[in-house]
């Protein structure tokens, strides 16, 4: 449920800041990408939701209830074939792609460094840098056909530090999103598109809840304390919404945003200052 405190953080950009553009979002049906759709959304854009499970997008779009201005095309974000269709799906269904939201990723076998597998490392490696690489390569070329372009890579904190224990290769994709950041924002600064990376720390998400027993039991500890460390070591002492990381995207894929490129945003609740 959208309270009055979440509504006024999507509205933080002036109704209406998006209008006429065209976003895709990857992993947009639940989470992170599903609230950055909504604030899109919001602000007048068109949005092309991705995901694997066609019966999730179908059930998305039900629930934003956006018409026209919403549409659903499958993608496995594990696929390039998959990330370079999508894009092409956008610009070849309304004529244009403005906005470019990577927001996949996620680990497996969590493990010290001398005890991790290589199939843990790949998939990762697949996942949380490949997948932005290709997305971001793909929808340039459209981006700088429309002499305007926004890329918005969900990244973590966890990309600005290295103090918890067997993730080694969610850390180090992390860190590696923020070279592409940065080397993107340079390459296309003077062409009207910005690049930038948005950092949670931690957010109350399905997929935390679902990645967290197995992290805490990596760690030797009950659920419970590895969940309440998060709000702990925050200066907020609150674990993040996707409401507020969807603010700062939104602020981000304006014309607001211009001058912002090249910057790594962390919406931690004060975490990553610790």
């Amino acid at each position: 449920m959208t309270n009055q405190h979440d509504t006024q953080e999507n509205n933080m950009v002036a109704t209406g800041s998006l209008d006429g553009r065209v976003a895709v979002i990857t992993g947009s049906t639940r989470s992170i990408g599903r609230a950055i759709a909504e604030a899109f959304l919001a602000q007048g854009a068109t949005v092309v939701l991705s995901g694997r499970s066609e019966l999730k997008g179908k059930q998305a779009l039900e629930e934003i209830g956006a018409g026209d201005r919403a549409v659903f095309h499958p993608c496995d974000a594990n696929s390039q074939a998959d990330i370079e269709g999508l894009a092409d799906f956008a610009a070849e269904r309304f004529g244009r792609l403005d906005i470019w939201v990577n927001n996949v990723g996620g680990t497996s076998g969590f493990a010290p460094v001398h005890q991790l597998s290589d199939e843990a490392w790949h998939d990762a490696l697949n996942l949380n840098l490949n997948a932005y690489f290709y997305g971001t390569r793909r929808a340039l070329p459209k981006m700088l056909e429309g002499g305007w372009g926004r890329i918005i890579n969900i990244s973590s904190v966890e990309g600005k530090q290295a103090n918890k224990p067997a993730i080694s290769h969610y850390i180090t994709n992390k860190h590696a999103i923020h070279g592409l950041t940065k080397a993107t924002a340079f390459e296309y600064g003077t062409q009207n598109i910005t690049c930038n990376a948005i950092c949670p720390g931690a957010v109350d998400t399905d997929l935390m809840r679902a990645a967290g027993p197995a992290a805490a039991e990596a760690e030797g500890i009950s659920y419970e304390v590895w969940l309440g460390r998060f709000a702990e070591h925050a200066a907020t002492k609150q674990i993040t919404t996707v409401e507020q990381v969807a603010a700062v995207a939104t602020l981000l894929a304006s014309d607001h945003g211009a001058g912002i490129t090249g910057t790594l945003i962390s919406v931690d609740g004060g975490t990553a200052q610790w």
